[in-house]
């Protein structure tokens, strides 16, 4: 399976903010959007990722003010991104390695979607229930 399989599925939607948004503005497109991460973006380009942990540490634990900051000044700068193409088995390794939850999912500069590791694990279930029904199947069969 690959990231491109993945967007299929659960759509290519990208919630994103301006760098020079307020982490307040940020965290409340967030909750409007049920989301744990934006995109940062400005004309189009992919600058970084803002997500919860940001916010928790680089803003909270810092003793800054979510309506006094930009989100360019704590942001995830240059994310990791993976393709369509991207085999899923990489994506999570991307992921777990580098302790990250989401992945933009860039081609030739454009911002194509986000995949996180929640829509990766529930990918890797679903492939799992398929392969145990077949396998299953074959066994009653062949009995």
């Amino acid at each position: 399976m690959t990231v491109g399989q993945v967007l299929l599925h659960k759509g290519s939607q990208v919630y994103w903010v301006s760098p020079r948004a307020t982490v307040y503005e940020a965290l409340q497109k967030m909750a409007e959007h049920d989301v744990g991460a934006l995109l940062v973006m400005e004309e189009g380009r992919l600058l970084g990722v803002f997500s919860e942990r940001d916010y928790a540490r680089k803003l909270v634990l810092m003793g800054r003010f979510s309506r006094d900051t930009q989100v360019v000044e704590v942001m995830t700068e240059n994310p990791l991104t993976v393709t369509r193409a991207t085999p899923l088995s990489e994506a999570m390794r991307l992921m777990t390695e580098h302790r990250v939850r989401h992945l933009p999912v860039v081609e030739e500069g454009k911002v194509l979607g986000v995949i996180s590791i929640g829509d990766v694990v529930k990918a890797i279930m679903g492939e799992q229930e398929v392969l145990i029904r077949e396998l299953s199947r074959y066994v009653t069969e062949n009995r």
